[in-house]
């Protein structure tokens, strides 16, 4: 019997463990084809080399199927539930989906790797009570002990070569928390490389000078005229939150790190809700969707709050802005 099958909740989120390509599909393709055999939609939201793995395996039935890099669509954590997961859900809402998504992989930095815990662990929330399966592979030759060990906290079964098992670690709620710590400080040789505008407020004057700051300081970081006008975007509903509902005014800060512009947006308030930012807007809202397009439009996103404050800070890369996101 799979664990998952006597689950009074109708959401599954199974963890995948395997040991290479053999394995990835020995735990995939039985899922996808059971899906398509039962008319469940079914999408793939894996990395380019395993997207393709499957693409190949399936064949034919792959046109059946969603299939999305997540590098791409994915490259934010915090844009996969409401532009990958929901944004495919929602989309069939009288029938159980099926999912396959890969959001760690070897290749995520160590800035990347809490925000990317953390929205494994708010998966459970976003769909509780709903008739999806989420199946997430681990490769365990490749990812170190602490993304399995944090695996079996996000995932309440584990799947591998020997079957399902229910995780005696799951605990999503420690997750959340525990990867919710101060953020780290900016490291620069150069110290013309940070930009700091210690106070914001609703002032309309006081706002367009953040945004022209924020743009200048895009355009001289290397981004495209049109990453740049995303850039200040961004800050412009991050502040505009902070003077909403963070205390009246906000602090400002600009960095260039490694190969990305980092923009941080710190105030007084505390951000009480986890899936902020992650539920796709309804149609006809007109506010509320701030931290949603700070989401869609960041390259990633990393947030520290609790009672005396909260900074949000939102990242874009330099290296490949030309000619897209």
């Amino acid at each position: 019997m799979n664990p998952a099958d006597t689950s009074a909740d109708p959401f599954h989120h199974p963890a995948l463990f395997y040991k290479g390509p053999e394995e990835y599909l020995a735990g995939t393709l039985p899922f996808i084809r059971q899906g398509l055999e039962t008319a469940e939609p079914v999408a793939v939201s894996v990395p380019g080399p395993n997207l393709e793995l499957l693409r190949t395996a399936l064949g034919s039935d792959a046109r059946q199927v969603r299939l999305l890099d997540m590098t791409e669509e994915g490259r934010n954590p915090g844009r996969i539930i409401p532009g990958v997961l929901r944004a495919f859900a929602d989309a069939h809402p009288a029938r159980r989906v099926r999912i396959i998504g890969e959001p760690i992989w070897a290749g995520r930095s160590e800035l990347e790797y809490p925000a990317c815990a953390q929205h494994e662990a708010l998966i459970n929330l976003a769909f509780a009570g709903r008739e999806v399966t989420i199946l997430c592979p681990y490769d365990t030759t490749r990812l170190d002990a602490r993304a399995l060990a944090d695996a079996e906290a996000t995932h309440p079964v584990l799947v591998d070569t020997t079957g399902a098992r229910f995780s005696s670690g799951y605990d999503p709620q420690r997750i959340i928390t525990g990867y919710n710590t101060p953020l780290p400080e900016p490291i620069l040789a150069d110290p013309a490389a940070y930009t700091a505008i210690d106070t914001v407020t609703g002032d309309s004057a006081s706002l367009a000078h953040a945004r022209a700051v924020t743009r200048e300081r895009a355009h001289r970081s290397g981004l495209s005229p049109e990453r740049a006008e995303d850039v200040a975007l961004v800050v412009a509903e991050l502040l505009g939150n902070s003077v909403n509902h963070g205390g009246g005014q906000g602090q400002l800060r600009l960095w260039t790190e490694q190969d990305q512009l980092v923009c941080e947006v710190g105030d007084t308030g505390h951000l009480t809700d986890p899936l902020a930012g992650r539920r796709p807007a309804p149609a006809g809202q007109v506010r509320g969707r701030g931290l949603l397009l700070v989401n869609h439009l960041s390259d990633l996103v990393r947030v520290h709050t609790g009672p005396h404050g909260t900074a949000i800070r939102a990242c874009f890369r330099v290296s490949d802005s030309v000619g897209g996101r």
